[in-house]
């Protein structure tokens, strides 16, 4: 009995470690603005998020919205504003560099600010 008891306690506190340590990570849907111009704008900046973490993405080329559901835990906000910078469009959030915007092909070169 003195043996059983320390192990039932010490299965009991890991049980309820591994609960609230699963409870943290969410699932974040959010939307924002990302500039492009047709559909290879959107298989470019769609794929771009096919990454760890990255739950579901569909970019609308009529109102320039981004709608993504994410895991918290895995990569952050800020993470896939740089991400879709990266490979030449710019967000609400981040504006891509001139190279990358300059590699895009001349039907995806939008209009920018």
């Amino acid at each position: 009995m003195k043996k059983v008891f320390p192990l039932l306690s010490f299965l009991l506190v890991t049980a309820f470690s591994l609960v609230s340590w699963t409870a943290t990570a969410e699932e974040i849907t959010t939307a924002f603005k990302v500039k492009g111009s047709c559909g290879m704008c959107k298989k470019k900046i769609e794929t771009s998020l096919r990454i760890k973490g990255v739950k579901k993405v569909n970019w609308d080329k009529t109102n320039q919205e981004l709608t993504i559901t994410y895991a918290d835990d895995k990569i952050t906000i800020d993470e896939i504003h740089q991400r879709i910078a990266a490979v030449g469009y710019d967000t609400d959030k981040i504006k891509a560099s001139d190279e990358s915007y300059a590699k895009l092909d001349d039907c995806c070169r939008y209009e920018r600010d």
